[in-house]
């Protein structure tokens, strides 16, 4: 029988597979070539080197977590649902949400410069539709809540046995109820 012909795209996938069972710091060569039952020269005519092929992994990451949260949330409860969303994916993906959270972002030398990279354009302004308020309180608001997600969802997803869904909900909505009345505060 011919033995099957390693793709980049295989490689990849294998490397993806790799991340999200088990974490970006199990992605070397002999894991990768174990997975696809082949030896690491195919690996390694891809792949130059690992942090390229690192890259490749957080790249697909980031499409994985836009299709994951798009798919659950409530478009009558955009803003909330969203952060239930990635709270959700800190549970049931933790190593992909930990690659997502942990990821090097360049460019970064302020908050408003975090927010900028991780939201859309109209975001804010959306949020300020919807619950009738400023686009600056909007946009003060929703960084306040990506902070806190991100936290809560980090916590969430490094803790054993675990804490329950319901408490760390209510905790985010505490935190909403919290940063929306500073929010209709600030001027």
């Amino acid at each position: 029988m011919p033995k099957q012909r390693i793709t980049k795209e295989m490689i990849v996938d294998a490397a993806f597979e790799i991340a999200r069972s088990r974490g970006m710091e199990q992605v070397m060569v002999k894991n990768i070539a174990d997975r696809l039952d082949c030896s690491v020269q195919p690996i390694y005519s891809y792949c130059k080197n690992m942090e390229g092929l690192r890259q490749e992994v957080a790249a697909r990451v980031c499409q994985f977590i836009e299709e994951y949260t798009s798919a659950r949330v409530d478009k009558h409860d955009l803003f909330r649902s969203t952060g239930k969303a990635y709270i959700q994916l800190s549970k049931e993906e933790p190593h992909l949400f930990k690659i997502f959270i942990m990821h090097q972002r360049t460019g970064i030398s302020s908050l408003d410069d975090f927010y900028q990279s991780q939201v859309g354009a109209n975001t804010a302004e959306f949020i300020a539709r919807e619950l009738n308020i400023s686009i600056s309180q909007a946009k003060q608001l929703h960084l306040n809540m990506l902070i806190y997600t991100i936290g809560l969802g980090t916590i969430f997803s490094v803790t054993t046995p675990g804490i329950s869904a319901d408490e760390i909900y209510a905790q985010q909505e505490t935190a909403y109820e919290a940063f929306l009345h500073q929010a209709l505060n600030w001027s």
